[in-house]
């Protein structure tokens, strides 16, 4: 079915149409391009977003083992100075960490009595001072033969008591110290966190039994009287007036 119009106003508006067609059509074409600019603009801005989240997603994965912490070191013995299993001569006071394979109920931390020996459960007393940690375990070892075949035995020392010497006056930090390694009387110092500013460098002297032994400070410190930096021994006192 066809709708004819006519007249007047319908006639002026199909010339005013056909006159600015062409304005029309420019426009047209100018809108579109404006519009798929703003679209891929857009699309950009969006791509560029997901990028940096992405980013700043993965950057706490690339720097986390940077925050990783080393584990601290294990501490030895009291004073942290190592005992040689070979060479250290276990006294009274001392606490040994004895270790048997398999026997936990011969296993565990034993303390060496003022007669240097040790109990072991269920087995009595054993001696111990005056011995090696190698050494007393080749004893531990003869006396669990009864009872256990071919018995594998570490002895360690897990705390130094009966060899120490002592710090007292005006130093760092006063009090005592296991005596585990050879150690002279400037090291003793030196381990204590050294002399204090009120400290007379050339008064300090060492107690040992009833004898008194001088010690200048600031002489052996400049390489001067070297024999006077005798090596301390156990019960030594050190007094830096």
């Amino acid at each position: 079915m066809y709708i004819h119009l006519t007249g007047y106003p319908f006639k002026s508006m199909t010339r005013f149409f056909s006159g600015h067609r062409h304005t029309f059509v420019s426009t047209g074409l100018l809108c579109l391009f404006v519009c798929t600019l703003l679209q891929g603009n857009s699309a950009q801005s969006s791509e560029g977003q997901s990028t940096n989240g992405a980013q700043t997603q993965t950057s706490p994965a690339t720097t986390a083992p940077s925050q990783a912490k080393t584990p601290a070191p294990a501490a030895g013995p009291a004073g942290g100075a190592p005992v040689s299993s070979t060479d250290y001569k276990v006294g009274p006071s001392d606490v040994l960490s004895i270790r048997v394979w398999g026997e936990p109920e011969f296993s565990g931390p034993v303390a060496v009595h003022q007669d240097g020996k040790f109990t072991l459960p269920l087995v009595g007393d054993l001696q111990a001072g005056g011995k090696t940690p190698i050494e007393i375990q080749d004893i531990i070892a003869a006396a669990l033969k009864k009872m256990v075949v071919k018995p594998l035995v570490t002895v360690t020392v897990q705390d130094v008591g009966s060899k120490k010497y002592y710090l007292v006056g005006q130093v760092a930090h006063a009090g005592e110290y296991p005596l585990v390694v050879p150690t002279t009387i400037l090291e003793a110092i030196d381990k204590s966190g050294g002399l204090s500013d009120f400290a007379n460098t050339k008064k300090i002297y060492i107690l040992r039994g009833n004898k008194r032994i001088p010690f200048n400070y600031k002489d052996v410190h400049k390489g001067k009287n070297m024999d006077q930096n005798i090596l301390l021994e156990p019960g030594d006192h050190v007094y830096v007036p």
